[in-house]
């Protein structure tokens, strides 16, 4: 074997621009596969990385009207939205993989929030309960938490994210500081943040949408739920975060949680339902529509193996040709089919997975370059680097059997009379 492949070689070496012409098909064909297969890998880890960056697991279950999140911001509250109670919080923790359960009221985009002269324009306002900044991963870093004591005494009190409190007092510490509320006065008792660092990359419109698309660029406001009814007026319906107890888990537990509060309402308008919003499940979505398409463009990259293929089986038939004489000899010393066959067999593997190497190497110098030009995230697969090469070996294999037949059964007399 390692004197057929030495042969092979050889037999490349001395005929270098034919051997590049015949393995350009092969490396054209591996270069694509590697490339397109490292943007999708470097694609699905980005947006997984994106979901497991955030680090707090949490989905929201909101209540809808239709396919629609119904806010009131301008919308009147339907009939037969209760509010929720400890009991459904506990029915929720029920649930398997629900670690912790949070229910909060909103307004999207509130302009009504002042500190002296300084507006805070499209803030969000959140009527938070105790359990709200574990399940989202907040933490408080300046100033302190809402205490028992501010729920049950109807404290107006509020802490800032940072982006508000920047917003608002710019290099000024928050904390004791008044803001306004649509007329009523709090007092800034904290400022949070989430407590990961992690920032989400972006690379389209749909990305933003799925992981800041919810976040406010002026800023978040968060209450004592009991403080809600000062500043609106009213008790109003209540959306849910859940926190699961894994990434893989945030899958499957919003919709059991969702079909709890549902049992709690009492609405005439079917259409109005909580529903579970669940960003991995939008993530994995995003991943299958992104391997369905590359897989087309994998087949369409395959044509160019196919096409490789024929000229490896091409050049093999010439090469067949060209060295008649030659196995003439070697059977009439007693060379036996076996052999000869293996020898032609070794040399078209030997070209292929030389191309197939080539076309590795290439195909990565494509995902890098493609990268660097479209800003697309890539990620090397080397269990599909080693793939193609035992491929390309194995098209060298398929291809080049039929002209080692024709090698090995030729007669020796007629092989030793070829001119």
């Amino acid at each position: 074997m390692l004197e057929n492949i030495r042969l092979s070689l050889q037999g490349i070496w001395s005929h270098k621009m034919r051997s590049f012409l015949t393995m350009l098909g092969i490396i054209i064909g591996i270069a694509s596969i590697i490339s397109i297969v490292s943007t999708i890998q470097g694609t699905n880890e980005q947006l997984m990385q994106n979901v497991i960056g955030a680090g707090n697991n949490a989905v929201n279950i909101a209540l809808c009207q239709s396919d629609m999140e119904l806010t009131f911001d301008y919308e009147s509250v339907p009939y037969g939205i209760p509010v929720m109670t400890e009991s459904v919080r506990e029915q929720l923790l029920d649930v398997e993989d629900v670690e912790d359960a949070t229910f909060y009221t909103s307004r999207e985009y509130t302009d009504g929030i002042y500190h002296l002269d300084k507006s805070l324009q499209g803030a969000k306002v959140l009527g938070i309960d105790s359990h709200y900044f574990n399940v989202n991963g907040y933490v408080v870093r300046t100033g302190r938490n809402f205490l028992e004591e501010d729920y049950t005494d109807f404290r107006k009190v509020v802490i800032l994210d940072q982006t508000a409190a920047s917003t608002l007092f710019q290099e000024e510490s928050a904390v004791g500081k008044t803001v306004e509320i649509s007329g009523e006065p709090f007092t800034v008792i904290g400022v949070a943040q989430v407590a990961s660092q992690f920032e989400p990359v972006i690379n389209s419109a749909e990305d933003y949408y799925t992981y800041l698309g919810d976040a406010s660029s002026s800023g978040t406001v968060f209450m004592p739920s009991s403080a809600w009814c000062i500043v609106y007026q009213y008790d109003e319906p209540q959306n849910v975060s859940v926190r699961a107890a894994s990434v893989e888990a945030m899958t499957t537990v919003g919709k059991p949680c969702a079909e709890i509060l549902n049992s709690y309402l009492y609405t005439n308008n079917s259409e109005i339902k909580y529903r579970a919003r669940n960003t991995l499940e939008t993530v994995e979505q995003q991943q299958k529509i992104n391997e369905s398409t590359n897989q087309q463009l994998i087949w369409i990259a395959s044509i160019s193996l196919l096409v490789g293929g024929i000229g490896v089986m091409n050049i093999m038939l010439v090469s067949v040709t060209e060295r008649t004489s030659e196995i003439g000899l070697k059977k009439a010393i007693g060379a036996k089919k076996r052999m000869i066959l293996m020898q032609f067999l070794t040399e078209a593997a030997v070209l292929t997975s030389l191309g197939g190497i080539i076309g590795v190497a290439a195909g990565i110098g494509m995902a890098q370059a493609i990268s660097r030009m479209a800003d697309v995230p890539v990620a090397i697969n080397i269990p599909a680097t080693i793939i193609a090469v035992l491929f390309s070996m194995v098209i060298g294999i398929v291809f080049g059997f039929m002209p080692s037949i024709k090698a090995a059964n030729l007669n020796p007399i007629d092989a030793l009379r070829h001119e």
